[in-house]
């Protein structure tokens, strides 16, 4: 008999049902990465289903980024830490059958970030000044070499200043959306990036906002924000 039985749910795989119970289970038990749940003939006689049902449904936790198996000593399904580049994929697969557009998009980043920049302020120390502060020396510097080391159009370094925004905030909420927003963005240009051309501009932009926060100016920060996300869209999508 199994130990768990999976519950009835009408127009569903029960591959489907079984990833999703799985995934439940890992996020109640704390999502422990690298923890192993079982191995294949012990979690197919627990939940009661064919090693082809189990399979499908690991197939669905992998793609998902939850957990794999692993052979040899101490395999199984084992926990994995969730991926920032599944959620990116998902959301852009999302947005492209929404057909959503650029202009859309930049909206929604926008209600994210002016909260995102009006919370960093109100958390801001002596850190994160410092941090801040630390950034704009290299930032030119950074966009230059990450373009010369081949990152990905949606992964280019002049998002990163955004980044630093979001955990400035403490939230970890608002920094995992804002990291998925802003290279949502990206993907879905439809201009290639020249960073090595756009790189003051860029850096120019980040040092005004980052201006307005150091001197706590939450009104003026946003602003400059706000122009700032206009012109990226604009530039991106001419």
């Amino acid at each position: 008999m199994p130990n768990h039985r999976l519950p009835t749910t009408p127009g569903r795989k029960l591959g489907e049902v079984l990833a999703e119970t799985i995934e439940n289970e890992i996020i109640a038990a704390g999502w422990k990465v690298g923890d192993v749940v079982g191995s294949e003939s012990e979690l197919c006689e627990r939940y009661g289903v064919s090693r082809a049902v189990f399979r499908e449904a690991i197939r669905i936790v992998g793609h998902h980024g939850v957990a794999e198996m692993r052979r040899g000593p101490g395999g199984g399904l084992v926990v994995l830490a969730p991926s920032v580049d599944a959620a990116v994929r998902t959301v852009s697969l999302n947005l492209e059958f929404l057909d959503i557009n650029a202009a859309q998009i930049n909206d929604a980043r926008l209600a994210l970030e002016l909260s995102c920049v009006q919370s960093a302020i109100e958390n801001l120390d002596a850190d994160g000044e410092r941090r801040i502060k630390e950034f704009l020396d290299t930032e030119i510097e950074r966009i230059v070499m990450g373009r010369e080391a081949g990152r990905a159009s949606d992964d280019y370094a002049s998002n990163d200043f955004h980044l630093l925004l979001a955990e400035l905030t403490g939230n970890p909420a608002m920094e995992l959306f804002v990291q998925i927003l802003s290279r949502v963005t990206s993907r879905h240009s439809t201009r290639a990036v020249s960073l090595e051309d756009t790189a003051k501009e860029v850096h120019g932009a980040h040092a005004r906002i980052a201006e307005a926060i150091l001197d706590r100016d939450i009104p003026t920060a946003q602003r400059r924000l706000h122009r700032h996300l206009d012109l990226v869209v604009e530039y991106l999508n001419p």
